[in-house]
């Protein structure tokens, strides 16, 4: 199979447990780019901070972010943009105000935050996951439906931090039942995140193979965190690194190595090197397009 799209997730998969890139990981990205192979990336991390990881590694193509609902280049408008309502984000907040969780709406241009503490400690860890960078302005505010009632707002994103999983649960189940306007995405045991009915990863990335002329067929995707399920388990090739859960490596193709063993930089050369370039295949008429 020739493949000519590589999609990568960001936390757990490109970026190591000490926050950095690795200089092969980076290296393995240009190594594809060369061979004329369309690289992205697919997280739920904001536009901002996604934007600088794909700096990073020279990607200049739009990348999916927010879950799917934000989908642009770093130097061009958004070529897909989709936006919880002011009401069903006011009410979605209120309902959430109810119980013991940190709540953030995660639009492209700023975050809010209610300034709830939590028993063990863990705001600092939660609130700052997805790596904003210091100009991506972040805000705390006591209580965020008053803040929202005088200035209402339309996130692309909700994330939702709990201390209880039975919190997250019966968060999950009373949202689903309430808004049929929203999803309720479950990232891990205490984390949910909240974004426009139809949005995903998947459909995201389904939308820009679309622009591009990319079939999913022709797509590597290596990711994971349970919401990278979905696509690892509809293209061409998904890979789970070592570090995902059991859930993850089963819907997986191909497991690499972990992030801390440059696990994205081993699969690409165990993979791409026996692929020629794109635009010698085109000139041999292997591929049409």
């Amino acid at each position: 199979m020739i493949y000519r799209l590589l999609a990568l997730n960001i936390d757990g998969t490109l970026i190591q447990s000490n926050g950095k890139i690795h200089k092969s990981t980076k290296e393995a990205v240009e190594y594809v780019q060369q061979k004329g192979i369309y690289v992205t990336l697919v997280t739920s991390r904001s536009f901002p901070s996604a934007r600088k990881v794909a700096r990073a590694l020279k990607i200049k193509e739009p990348i999916i972010t927010h879950q799917g609902a934000f989908i642009s280049s770093a130097h061009e408008k958004p070529i897909y943009v989709k936006r919880i309502n002011e009401d069903i984000t006011y009410d979605t907040i209120r309902f959430l105000e109810a119980l013991p969780c940190q709540i953030r709406l995660v639009h492209e241009n700023f975050s809010l935050a209610n300034k709830f503490k939590h028993g063990s400690n863990l705001l600092a860890k939660t609130v700052f996951t997805s790596g904003d960078p210091v100009f991506y302005s972040q805000q705390f505010v006591p209580i965020l439906s008053e803040y929202l009632h005088d200035q209402p707002a339309t996130p692309p994103k909700i994330e939702v931090y709990f201390e209880e999983k039975k919190d997250l649960e019966d968060a999950k189940k009373a949202l689903g039942r309430m808004y049929r306007e929203i999803e309720v995405i479950e990232l891990d045991r205490l984390r949910l995140d909240i974004v426009p009915g139809g949005v995903s990863k998947l459909n995201g990335l389904t939308y820009l193979g679309n622009q591009l002329g990319i079939h999913r067929k022709e797509m590597v995707v290596i990711g994971d965190g349970i919401d990278d399920i979905p696509l690892i388990e509809a293209v061409g090739l998904g890979v789970a690194m070592w570090n995902a859960s059991y859930e993850v490596k089963r819907a997986a193709d191909w497991i690499t190595r972990s992030e801390n063993e440059n696990g994205v930089a081993y699969m690409v050369k165990e993979h791409f090197r026996k692929q020629q370039p794109i635009e010698f295949l085109r000139k041999m008429n292997i591929i049409k397009k």
